[in-house]
């Protein structure tokens, strides 16, 4: 794994564990109540998904995610002067949509793993996968407008914008695979996108339920915004380097799928030999099946996470976490909150870029 990115919070682990755990306890009851609307089998299918119940229809207690995204939504909303529970609607709207993208996302990708066990499709099947996706975008809708307010108009309007560029992220994820140039700015956009629209929507979607004027609710996107950069770029790093105990993929998991990630874009930009070398590899592995691709061994992935890293990849991608996490601190300067809630935002972030898995 990569350095440590450098901190600035004054919270602890501890502290940042109950953030992300407050998030969590606000937002299951009403998500697991938005769950039970659908109709059979997609309840079951949703409920494994969500790590509630194991593929046999048994509960557990799987891994549920990070809550990152609820946690924010509820700290939103306190910035905005409101008590944290105004933000829950928001935070439930988040994490079903943020849910519809990984159950297709997971399909697309063919990644039969998530959170450490068969994925929706693998288990029940790409017509649930993509049924269930559908059904959570429409839930996200219903939990915000049947508030019946105009913070809950507003707020839908920002979920379902950020939605749109969510999508769109994808569909230029797909397309990058499939090319053999990607610049480093194409990639940020696509990362902004895929992984920065929600991240953004969340940081602001409590406070404008909370009834935050735009400009608060905008400076609280920029720093989701930033921040989901951040967050994604330490994805990349972990999508090549990361250990799979930890992220729950394979080794080598973003270069099995192809992926342009940053690390691979950055690398291929710098140029030199290595740069060159990388570049003739992977130009002869667009030629070759996806079966082709997947029979390679551990050494050949190995031989091409190692030209990334002399190319200067890794450590370029490493660089623009810390700098997209020190853009996404500023965009909170303008924002009048309490110092408690801005420690709290900082320590969030934090957390975000400082993680292996």
């Amino acid at each position: 794994m990569t350095p440590a990115i450098p901190t600035n919070a004054a919270l602890d682990t501890a502290s940042v564990t109950a953030l992300l755990e407050r998030g969590r306890t606000l937002a299951t009851p009403v998500l697991r109540a938005a769950v039970a609307r659908l109709a059979p089998p997609m309840d079951t299918v949703a409920a494994y998904h969500f790590g509630w119940i194991d593929a046999e229809g048994r509960p557990a207690r799987g891994d549920g995610g990070k809550a990152v995204r609820p946690a924010l939504a509820l700290l939103s909303a306190e910035a905005a002067g409101a008590e944290p529970a105004t933000g829950v609607p928001g935070a439930v709207a988040v994490e079903l949509v943020h849910n519809f993208s990984l159950l297709h996302d997971d399909l697309m990708d063919g990644d039969e793993q998530r959170r450490h066990r068969d994925t929706v499709w693998k288990v029940h099947g790409p017509a649930q996968a993509i049924l269930v996706g559908d059904a959570l975008f429409a839930l996200a809708g219903e939990v915000l407008l049947e508030l019946g307010t105009a913070e809950a108009a507003r707020a839908t309007r920002r979920l379902t914008l950020a939605t749109r560029r969510l999508i769109d992220g994808q569909a230029q994820d797909i397309s990058y695979e499939h090319r053999e140039k990607v610049t480093v700015e194409e990639c940020l956009e696509m990362e902004g996108n895929k992984t920065g629209a929600l991240l953004a929507c969340s940081a602001s979607i409590g406070a404008v339920l909370g009834g935050a004027d735009d400009a608060t609710a905008d400076a609280l996107e920029a720093y989701g915004h930033h921040l989901g950069l951040a967050f994604q770029a330490v994805d990349d790093l972990l999508g090549i380097w990361g250990d799979p105990e930890a992220t729950g993929k394979k080794t080598w998991s973003d270069l099995r799928q192809r992926k342009k990630s940053l690390p691979v874009v950055a690398a291929l930009a710098g140029g030199g030999p290595a740069a060159r070398r990388l570049g003739e590899l992977l130009a002869e592995d667009a030629t070759k099946s996806q079966r082709e691709f997947e029979d390679f061994s551990e050494e050949e992935f190995a031989a091409r996470a190692e030209l990334i890293e002399e190319a200067g990849g890794r450590e370029w991608t490493f660089r623009e976490a810390r700098r997209q996490h020190a853009t996404a601190l500023r965009a909170l300067e303008g924002v009048d909150m309490p110092g408690r809630v801005r420690e709290q935002f900082a320590a969030l972030a934090d957390f975000v870029v400082v993680r292996e898995g």
